[in-house]
């Protein structure tokens, strides 16, 4: 036995909104790596969001906690942390959830969100999706990118762990923005999970450090 093997994986909750690609892309990389990690649950913020059937499918525990039917942001997190507890959840990841989570100290430093951008450009409250990419667009920068970072109190404002950029191209248009950057996206989200299962990241005020 490895000593590897020794340690527990890392229990993750998922947190999503939409179809779950970076879901499916995370429970593949899962698969190809070990056992460095397991995703237990995934919880969705929308009744009829994609990602819960990729979940089945995979025969993960799936359920949705619509966020219309919870107007009070602090019963919206009871019930989300309801059932993180419930599965047994140690590691929280945010897979294009466009709801507000709350740490509530059990998951300080153990949840991370990822956003389509550098942050802290063309991040924040309302950015999210193809508003990020249309207002990247229209900026004319050069650059955008793809950014893993730490949940706190603040939409994209947590320590970042991993950032990529992506070239924008003079034809480009929001659609095929999207697409580059959600390929960086399935490289950060799999290599940030695995750095923190490997025990590797430390939070330094503001800066995440990474243990080689």
């Amino acid at each position: 036995m490895t000593a590897r093997a020794l340690q527990p994986p890392l229990r993750i909750g998922v947190l999503l909104s939409g179809e779950g690609t970076s879901l499916e892309n995370l429970a593949e990389c899962i698969d190809a790596d070990g056992a460095l990690a397991e995703i237990v649950v995934v919880v969705a913020s929308k009744q009829k969001a994609g990602g819960l059937e990729r979940a089945r499918r995979r025969r993960i525990p799936a359920v949705a906690v619509p966020r219309k039917r919870h107007p009070d942001v602090g019963a919206f997190n009871d019930a989300l942390h309801a059932i993180l507890e419930e599965h047994g959840a140690d590691f929280v990841a945010l897979l294009g959830f466009l709801s507000p989570f709350e740490t509530r100290g059990r998951f300080d430093g153990r949840a991370i969100n990822v956003h389509p951008a550098l942050i802290p450009a063309f991040c924040g409250k309302g950015f999210y999706g193809s508003r990020v990419h249309a207002a990247v667009l229209e900026s004319g920068v050069k650059v955008t990118g793809a950014t893993v970072h730490f949940v706190d109190a603040h939409y994209d404002h947590g320590p970042i762990i991993l950032q990529e950029a992506v070239p924008v191209r003079d034809d480009d248009t929001p659609e095929t923005l999207a697409e580059r950057v959600r390929a960086a996206e399935r490289r950060l989200v799999p290599e940030a999970i695995r750095l923190f299962a490997q025990g590797r990241l430390s939070i330094d005020g503001r800066r995440v450090r990474i243990k080689s």
